[in-house]
Order: C-alpha cells, then sequence, then structure tokens
C-alpha cells in the first residue's frame, strides 16, 4: 500500500489526485466555453467523477483511523462526523453563494456572450438570477439537489456539492451495512438499491440537469468506498474489490453516459487502485507507480489539493467574463485555441488565488471550529 500516515490522517498521492480533478474540471470548462476541445480533458463532468470516488475513499480511510477512538456504534460518533462535513464545506461555499447571486446578473450576460458567439442553446435566466428567498433556502440546507427545478441554478457549478452532503448525511448508515454484510455483499445491496431508485425517478419521468441526486451517483461513490476498505487486505481481498470497484463505474447512470465515459471511469479506477495499492503490481509496474505516488504527494502536489475545494467554487465566476471579455476584444480574429489559451491564463492565477485566500480565511477557520465542536474532553478526576 501507499505511504499512509495515520497521525496527519494522509495518503500523499490523494493531494495530487485532487489538484488533478479540480484543473480537470477548470480546463474542460474553459474548452466547452471557449469552443476549442480536446477529447476526455475536455469533459468536466470526468473530473468531478474522480472527485466523487476521492471522496467514498477518503471518508473510508478517515473512518478507519478514527474507529477506535470514535467508534460507529455511538451515536456521538455520527454527529462527530457531520458536523465537522460541514465546517469542512459550508463556510467557503456560503461565501461564494452570496458573491454568485450578487454577480448572477453580470455572470449571465456574459454567458449570453459566450452562448451567442459559440451558436449553442442559450442558458435560461433562473439558472444565474434565481435570488428568490426558496433557492437561497435551499441552497443554505443543501437540499437543493434534491429537487430537478433548483439542483442547478446558481453560477457556481453547486450541483455535486449537495450530492456530496446527501453523500455524508447516508455515510454512516452505509458504513453500517457494509460492517454488518461485509464490503462485497454490503456495497452491491446499497448500490443496487440507489440504482432502482434511479431507475424509478427515471421511469417517473423526473429528470435532473445534473445528477445532483445521490442514488445517480452513489455507484462512483461506492467505487472509492471499496478502494479503501480494502486498505490492509491481502492481495486477494484487495483485486476484488478492485474488481467490483470496476463494474461499479460502468453502470450507465449519472449524466449522459457514453462507451467513452465509461471506458475513461475505469481507467481512473485502474489508475487510483495502482497508486495505492502498488505493492500489489509486478515490481517493474510496481517501481514506477511508487516514484510516481511519491511525487503526487509532495509539497506543491499537496497545495493544489488543499486549494481544490476553492478552485471549483471560484472558477467558472473569473472564467465565464474573461472569456466573454476576449470575445469583445478579439471576436473571431483569434482562433479557438487562442481563446483558450488566454482563457485560462487569466483565470488559473486569479482562481487560485483568490482559493489561497479562502483557505486560509474561511476554510482552515471552518475547519478549526468543526474540531473545537467535536474536541472529545476527557473527564474530571474527582
Amino acid at each position: 500500500m501507499a505511504d499512509a500516515s495515520s497521525s496527519s490522517g494522509r495518503i500523499g498521492s490523494l493531494d495530487g489526485l485532487r489538484g488533478i480533478a479540480a484543473l480537470w474540471v477548470l480546463v474542460g470548462h474553459a474548452m466547452l466555453l471557449t469552443g476549442w476541445h480536446l477529447p476526455l480533458i475536455g469533459d468536466p463532468d470526468l473530473g468531478v467523477d474522480l472527485f466523487i470516488m476521492l471522496s467514498g475513499f477518503l471518508m473510508v480511510f478517515h473512518y478507519q483511523l478514527r474507529e477506535n477512538k470514535e467508534p460507529w456504534t455511538e451515536v456521538t460518533t455520527w454527529s462527530s462526523f457531520w458536523t465537522r462535513r460541514f465546517f469542512r464545506i459550508a463556510p467557503l461555499y456560503y461565501v461564494m453563494l452570496a458573491v454568485a447571486v450578487a454577480l448572477g446578473p453580470i455572470v449571465f450576460q456574459s454567458r449570453m456572450t459566450v452562448d451567442h458567439f459559440l451558436g449553442v442553446t442559450p442558458q435560461l435566466p433562473e439558472r444565474y438570477r434565481d435570488a428568490s428567498l426558496k433557492n437561497i433556502m435551499l441552497h443554505l440546507s443543501f437540499l437543493f439537489g434534491l429537487s430537478p427545478a433548483h439542483a442547478f441554478r446558481t453560477p457556481l457549478p453547486d450541483w455535486s456539492i449537495s450530492l456530496e452532503m446527501q453523500f455524508y448525511a447516508a455515510f454512516p448508515f452505509l458504513m453500517l451495512i457494509s460492517r454488518r454484510l461485509g464490503w462485497l455483499k454490503g456495497t452491491i445491496g446499497f448500490v443496487l438499491a440507489g440504482v432502482a431508485v434511479a431507475s424509478a425517478i427515471r421511469a417517473a419521468g423526473i429528470n435532473f440537469p445534473m445528477p445532483a441526486f445521490l442514488p445517480l451517483k452513489l455507484h462512483v461513490f461506492a467505487a472509492g468506498m471499496l478502494l479503501a476498505g480494502a486498505l490492509n487486505a491481502s492481495r486477494g481481498r484487495a483485486l476484488a474489490h478492485f474488481a467490483l470497484a470496476l463494474a461499479f463505474v460502468v453502470i450507465p447512470i449519472g449524466g449522459g453516459m457514453t462507451m467513452m465515459r465509461e471506458i475513461v471511469r475505469l481507467l481512473l479506477v485502474i489508475a487510483f487502485f495502482a497508486l495505492i495499492f502498488h505493492a500489489h503490481l509486478p515490481r517493474p509496474f510496481a517501481s514506477v507507480m511508487n516514484r510516481l505516488s511519491d511525487f503526487m504527494g509532495n509539497r506543491f502536489c499537496h497545495e493544489l489539493g488543499e486549494l481544490s475545494f476553492g478552485v471549483y467554487l471560484i472558477h467558472l465566476l473569473i472564467m465565464q467574463p474573461a472569456i466573454a471579455y476576449l470575445i469583445h476584444a478579439y471576436g473571431h480574429e483569434i482562433s479557438d485555441f487562442r481563446r483558450f489559451l488566454l482563457s485560462v491564463a487569466i483565470t488559473i492565477p486569479i482562481t487560485y488565488a483568490l482559493s489561497a485566500i479562502g483557505h486560509k480565511f474561511i476554510e482552515m477557520q471552518g475547519q478549526k471550529i468543526g474540531r473545537v465542536l467535536t474536541k472529545r474532553r476527557t473527564p474530571a478526576l474527582p
């Protein structure tokens, strides 16, 4: 297994994967909005799938680290988990939600410029300009992902934030199922239940503009959970988890699934497994993956991973006005490729600078609050 620090609660190579996922989403959106496209890289939804697998893995990994001190048979463990996750996600999200609502009309005009220039179906005004109390309250409560009409209704790519919070809400129950039935039977059980729910809502004519409802992506979370569940297991058990994770990610639900997307999902699971379980690979491959795993855990990759949440939330608020400016300034005088390069050159430094500020002054402070609120106090001696 890749080196994991029980004291810091980290597997270093995952920092690099988080950083890659955020850049993938950013670059993919830049390609969609400038008209220049490369296969796979230009699909930001695949970057989100990588984030989802990482989330499933990390929740199980941290659960295993804390299992002795915080047994999941105690309800207080559940409340501590939910509190920590809320304060990990909510502070920066709430700030960016307020910014997005305030800037919604401006970003909408930018997007209209982009859509008209590219000749694509324009976005609906309410996608950017709905500042109604209902929409805001649904987003503040993270329940918006349960409503097809509100799951994709701010200038942020926040449909996956509600999805993530639904996963956190369900996670203790998913772990109890996995512990009771065993990893293979348990994950098969709840994934099949998710597929059944997803099939039922589709049969009922309920369509989500983005896969913001947990049953639509539960199988991708489960793939990451399975890999984490194989940590410290035998080679045979690890390979069984790996094979089931591969089977899960090709289930054709959760967005516009195509053969190419299914292949990329398979490759993501293979790469994930090779990074974490390189000791199980043949020697030449194990050596290469060990070095790559070490590289992806270096300080630079760690910082990219730490900023990934902010980058994900912020980048479209910068990118869309930047691309609209380039269209107004240069129109068809520059190629799609050059427009893409310029948009990325503008977006990346501003986005990462703002993400660094948000990480230091908002995310880290929120995490501190979560730790303080869930700190177990030793009873005073009589």
